[in-house]
């Protein structure tokens, strides 16, 4: 008789309910993971509320995750059993021209453990051996379910080509805004400027690092644009809140000829002013999701103390405690950063 596990299922918005079921056997190329932690994004927020367009009901979440090596597939060898490890959850095609051209994160078949597919919100979870990353030696679990969201950023940051001594703009100081602030920090940015409206948040931003924190309720952001950067602005803006009042605000005050990256994702239709888009020649650009490379990346930063990841977190929640996790982010929309789920709270 099989061994049973526990399985979150996220049987409709707002339900959260909780499954037994067997532990999975690891294929021949594959792992069996101890889940330690998993991270709370954005996204699975959109998923509790019924409000994510390509996730139906029922669905088992997690892709932000940590855990630890304890079985291995018989023709895996470069892995180990006791291994800390971090999962990455895009499951894509191989065939199609993207994936073909080392593009996977772009698969025109694209599809995210914890959305399209199940994630890894259980006690054990098996998964191909190339979608795992070790973690370096001494990182916490707290901080290797961390490592997702982060990669986010490091990818993009490198869509910037010229990053070395530039001067960047970050509109939006919630966790991928503070993380990104971070990473082009690493990527070699001379100074960075990040917006919001909340003041804690922008305190938490300026503790990691940012150069300047902008109120944008109280402070005009062309305005502080000259007033850190001087006249010729900044070098690139990056769109971390996603909507018509951040994306025009960086249309109409970018330097002309420079960059915009947009890294949130808009939740409805954007109504944008691209005729001053098109009248300052700049580049809008965007950024999906990463690669194994900046997994690595993002990894290696952190382990070299140029990125802290210690400060975004917010709280913990056991795993039968899921949704109460939900509802205090909901409860706490403006201190809320990282809450993550202690599926196995030990740190062995």
């Amino acid at each position: 008789m099989s061994e049973k596990m526990i399985q979150q299922l996220m049987a409709a918005p707002k339900e959260i309910t909780f499954r037994e079921v067997d532990i999975p056997e690891p294929g021949p190329d594959q792992v069996l993971v101890k889940i330690k932690r998993i991270g709370v994004c954005g996204s699975d927020i959109h998923v509790f509320h019924g409000m994510h367009p390509y996730t139906k009901y029922p669905v088992t979440q997690g892709h932000e995750v940590s855990g630890k090596i304890v079985k291995l597939g018989q023709y895996v060898s470069n892995l180990q059993v006791g291994q800390r490890v971090t999962i990455e959850p895009q499951v894509f095609c191989g065939r199609c021209h993207p994936c073909l051209h080392g593009k996977y994160n772009l698969c025109e078949n694209l599809k995210v453990m914890g959305f399209q597919t199940v994630g890894t919100a259980s006690e054990y979870f098996a998964v191909d051996a190339s979608k795992i990353t070790p973690l370096p030696e001494g990182m916490s679990y707290n901080e290797g379910a961390m490592i997702e969201p982060l990669a986010v950023t490091v990818h993009a940051g490198k869509r910037f080509a010229d990053m070395k001594g530039a001067k960047v703009a970050v509109l939006g100081a919630g966790p991928i805004g503070i993380l990104l602030s971070q990473a082009v920090k690493a990527l070699g940015a001379a100074e960075v400027m990040i917006t919001d409206i909340s003041e804690k948040r922008l305190e938490l931003a300026k503790s990691v690092g940012a150069d300047y924190a902008i109120n944008t309720a109280k402070e005009d952001f062309g305005e502080a644009l000259v007033a850190c950067f001087g006249p010729d602005k900044a070098d690139v803006i990056y769109d971390c809140a996603g909507n018509d009042i951040t994306m025009n605000s960086a249309i109409q005050n970018a330097r002309k000829g420079s960059t915009i990256i947009l890294v949130a994702v808009f939740a409805k239709m954007a109504n944008v002013d691209l005729a001053k888009l098109n009248d300052s020649e700049l580049d809008l650009n965007t950024s999906m999701m990463y690669r194994h490379e900046d997994y690595v990346d993002a990894l290696r930063f952190v382990n070299e103390g140029k990125i802290q990841l210690k400060p975004l977190e917010s709280a913990h929640f056991a795993f039968k405690d899921y949704q109460k996790a939900y509802e205090y982010i909901d409860a706490n929309r403006e201190m809320t950063m990282k809450v993550l789920i202690d599926v196995d709270p030990s740190d062995d």
